[in-house]
């Protein structure tokens, strides 16, 4: 038996983000990236809301996610994905990639759509960041002082301007939710999904440079 596969002319993730295999990371500019966190966002909210039972991805990462000529991601390599059963504990071992698991994993070994919810939330900052945002993530969890975003986003790119700056600047606050370290405080997929497509950006009334990645909007279910 032969498995054939659709060719996805892109690549991963992890190598648009990073530039490897000699793709200049400046070619994935903003709009692009934008686009990637939303399609990824549209498939965790169909696994986790549209699909019965849903589905727990477990293992959200760069290299996971596929993309298009056009960046359009597919989401990959669903072989430690569990389905979310209503009459079952869903206890598990731990699964997943180191920087990407959600911490309560470590403690309770419980999987619920909310680990996937802080995956995608690292992936989408560190789309936004051009590096792994553990350092931030850290930085902010531990109550550090506020750092103005644009010192913070991907510097091989020229500073956003205008509306797809504000969708930028979205796109890290709803991550920064996404990875809340109280999984009850993370917004669900759904609501990530769908507010991203909106464009909402009712909470923005600061010009892009004076705006910090402290100040992420309090999302809710």
């Amino acid at each position: 038996m032969y498995l054939v596969y659709e060719y996805l002319e892109k690549g991963n993730l992890q190598k648009a983000v990073y530039g490897e295999e000699g793709g200049a990371a400046e070619k994935f500019d903003w709009a692009a990236r934008v686009r990637v966190v939303r399609g990824v966002a549209h498939a965790l909210s169909y696994l986790h809301h549209d699909h019965s039972p849903p589905i727990a991805h477990r293992d959200v990462k760069t290299s996971n996610i596929l993309l298009e000529t056009d960046f359009e991601p597919r989401l990959s390599d669903f072989g430690t994905a569990k389905l979310l059963l209503a009459d079952s504990s869903n206890w598990t071992g731990i699964a997943g990639s180191y920087g990407y698991m959600a911490p309560e994993l470590a403690f309770t070994m419980k999987v619920t759509e909310k680990c996937d919810v802080y995956s995608f939330g690292v992936v989408a900052l560190e789309v936004m960041l051009g590096k792994h945002p553990a350092d931030l993530i850290a930085f902010l969890s531990s109550g550090g002082g506020a750092l103005l975003l644009k010192d913070v986003l991907d510097q091989r790119l020229a500073r956003p301007t205008g509306q797809l700056a504000k969708e930028v600047v979205f796109v890290v606050n709803m991550a920064l939710a996404c990875t809340n370290k109280d999984p009850a405080a993370r917004p669900t997929m759904r609501f990530v999904a769908n507010e991203i497509s909106a464009r909402t950006q009712a909470h923005l009334s600061e010009p892009f440079p004076a705006l910090t990645v402290g100040d992420a909007a309090e999302f809710e279910k």
